[in-house]
């Protein structure tokens, strides 16, 4: 593999650590201060509605990270991750099904938004790194 190649791996990595990371911290805090119910019980609608709009916004973070990162072709390697995240997202739909966890809209958007998000992440990338009035 090129040095190039594994450059775009990297980047991917990267952005994809970053959404697992700050998911997690988010979670974390929202736990700590009682926000969300203790583990193992589920989340309201209005709970997954939350973690929805914050997976949302670190999505798109990590897909411009990822974008950013990228040694050449910055939407193609923010889609490798927004297809990463597919895969992911419905694996954790299989394994969350039957456990109760909240509604099961909250795992399926997870998956089904991976994609979109990871475009606009790198989108917003391209639209900023343009040069002006290019």
């Amino acid at each position: 593999m090129n040095k190039q190649r594994w450059k775009s791996i990297g980047a991917v990595l990267a952005g994809l650590l970053t959404i697992i990371i700050a998911s997690t911290l988010v979670d974390a805090v929202l736990h700590a201060f009682h926000v969300y119910p203790s583990l193992g019980e589920p989340l309201t609608q209005a709970l997954a509605l939350l973690a929805s709009s914050y997976r949302l916004v670190i999505g798109i973070g990590g897909a411009y990270l990822t974008a950013k990162l990228s040694p050449g072709q910055p939407m193609r390697d923010a889609m490798v991750l927004g297809c990463v995240g597919t895969v992911l997202g419905v694996l954790g739909v299989i394994q969350s099904w039957d456990l109760n966890l909240g509604p099961r809209w909250y795992a399926i958007s997870l998956a089904v938004l991976a994609i979109p998000q990871c475009w606009f992440g790198g989108w917003l990338y391209q639209r900023r790194a343009q040069p002006a009035g290019a």
